[in-house]
């Protein structure tokens, strides 16, 4: 299963790979990243239909923000779950991204625990 981080941050890379090396060695899911929302468009444009199943992508970025990124994924790629993660948990972003769409809400710093049960359920469909 292919899945896509966006972030702003570049240091998530290695935490992510860090967290899913046993799931990535085993050939469970494969990580992808772009480093803001415009890239990430880019690279789920670049195969038609993507072949990602699930995106994670932070909120606060400059340029296009993950609730911007989200619109647009949902519009054009409404097969793929998309999940937002924010170092603020407000409620007013938790809204705007459940009704936009964003199958979950995590918040910084993440639970991975609860990132490998979400992601398991998607391996296990």
């Amino acid at each position: 299963m292919k899945i896509l981080i966006v972030d702003d941050e570049k240091d998530v890379e290695v935490l992510f790979r860090q967290k899913f090396r046993k799931e990535i060695k085993k050939g469970e899911i494969s990580l992808e990243f772009a480093f803001s929302g415009a890239e990430a468009l880019d690279i789920l444009s670049s195969d038609n239909p993507p072949k990602f199943v699930y995106v994670f992508s932070d909120i606060n970025m400059p340029g296009m923000t993950g609730l911007e990124l989200l619109d647009k994924i949902k519009f054009k790629f409404p097969e793929i779950n998309v999940s937002m993660i924010s170092a603020y948990g407000d409620k007013e972003n938790y809204d705007k991204a459940i009704q936009s769409g964003a199958k979950e809400f995590f918040t910084k710093p993440i639970d991975f625990d609860s990132l490998k049960t979400e992601i398991n359920k998607l391996i296990n469909k």
